[in-house]
């Protein structure tokens, strides 16, 4: 960020936006919006605690099963919709329905066929994570050049070596990009889920902290989530960096 030609640090905007709480935090508004310094010692306090290790192993698992089970169907689906204009037709008006419909209403239809377990939640996940991941594979696959599908045509490459070494390798930014947006749209996923389906998880923490209006405790706990989905992104955003030159020799 260049304010009056001077080179300001990333962080800066956070940093700001900081003080800005912390100052509200000492008005009126403190009721609702606590400061965020006593937020980040709330932070230190809970995190350690029992039911807070309780709660990040209920929801991991959920969190990491749904995403495997979205990576696993989206990216092949993606790559047969890229690949083949009838599947394409059928199956894309679907996924641009579920992308954009509003999911949360969704939920107590999963629950009614699959009940108020830890099943229900893995498939929130699923689908809020799944459909982001569909579309930027397709995406990937539908800009490989011809000309690479021709050179595996030429050497007698079957389905399946046409598919591990030329549609995923050359796809891979685009399904790095929708796997990293489709983990971020998890992370909304397990705790809609964890709320409306069965109260676990962090589900418990929420449901406890807002009955009895311990606001630093949910802010806090909301701190750790943003710090958790925020970290996540730039992780995965650095993979995509590193694997961006499969776009260039495309």
């Amino acid at each position: 960020m260049v304010i009056s030609g001077v080179r300001l640090p990333m962080m800066t905007s956070l940093i700001v936006w900081a003080v800005i709480w912390e100052i509200a935090g000492h008005t009126e508004a403190g009721f609702i919006l606590p400061p965020l310094s006593r937020i980040i010692w709330r932070v230190v306090e809970i995190v350690p605690t029992a039911s807070f290790l309780d709660a990040l192993l209920i929801t991991g698992r959920a969190f990491l099963f749904g995403n495997a089970i979205a990576i696993g169907l989206g990216v092949p689906l993606g790559i047969l919709m890229g690949r083949s204009v009838i599947a394409d037709r059928l199956l894309l008006p679907w996924v641009n329905l579920f992308l954009s419909a509003p999911l949360s209403a969704l939920v107590p239809v999963i629950m009614v066929l699959f009940g108020l377990g830890e099943t229900t939640i893995i498939l929130t996940v699923v689908l809020f994570s799944m459909w982001i991941i569909v579309l930027n594979t397709r995406a990937g696959i539908r800009a490989i050049s011809p000309s690479l599908v021709e050179m595996a045509r030429s050497f007698g490459a079957n389905a399946w070596q046409a598919f591990s070494r030329i549609y995923l390798w050359a796809a891979l930014p685009e399904i790095l990009a929708g796997i990293r947006l489709g983990m971020i749209r998890a992370v909304k996923g397990v705790i809609i889920g964890q709320l409306l389906v069965s109260v676990v998880g962090f589900g418990t923490l929420f449901e406890i902290y807002q009955s009895h209006f311990l606001m630093e405790h949910f802010w806090a706990l909301l701190l750790v989530l943003f710090s958790f989905a925020f970290t996540l992104n730039e992780l995965l955003a650095g993979l995509e960096r590193r694997f961006a030159y499969y776009a260039a020799s495309r």
